[in-house]
């Protein structure tokens, strides 16, 4: 059985697979009289003809060593999870090597921080850390298969 360590997430590490949803270092502007930050645009939706939708995902936790057997992956467009509670959690992540997921990395990604997968990357399932959580999903519905599942020899993350 491979093992791999997670890893805390960065920006330049996680930029092959997406993009992080976390504040700026500064704003891009302000808004509501100046009470407001925003950050604006900090990943793009791909929708591929169909239409973006936000949905609720409520995931059981994982603890580690946590072994993944899963990667899945949607072709037509990209899914953005921002968690609602106040607890880390773990993206996993795969290259692709030539129509099938590469060797798998583990990433924390820190409370209050989502990441927005582009189209077409592997991915594990959605695994919170020790306590359930529910995440805020942004992706597509609409015409077409945007969804494959591909189970691979256990991979085991360890802390």
């Amino acid at each position: 059985m491979d093992r791999i360590k997670l890893t805390p997430i960065s920006a330049e590490a996680f930029a092959p697979y997406g993009e992080l949803l976390t504040p700026r270092a500064a704003p891009s502007r302000m808004i509501n009289a100046g009470r407001c930050e925003r950050h604006h645009a900090l990943a793009q939706v791909q929708r591929g003809g169909g239409e973006a939708i936000i949905s609720i995902f409520r995931s059981e936790a994982v603890s580690l060593p946590y072994a993944c057997t899963l990667l899945e992956r949607h072709p037509l467009g990209s899914q953005a999870f921002m968690p609602l509670g106040a607890e880390p959690w773990m993206s996993i992540v795969a290259p692709d090597e030539g129509g099938r997921p590469g060797a798998p990395l583990a990433f924390l990604v820190p409370a209050g921080m989502g990441v927005n997968l582009r189209a077409g990357v592997w991915h594990g399932v959605l695994t919170p850390l020790d306590h359930a959580a529910d995440f805020l999903v942004v992706d597509r519905e609409g015409e077409g298969v945007n969804l494959e599942e591909v189970t691979i020899a256990p991979v085991t993350v360890e802390a």
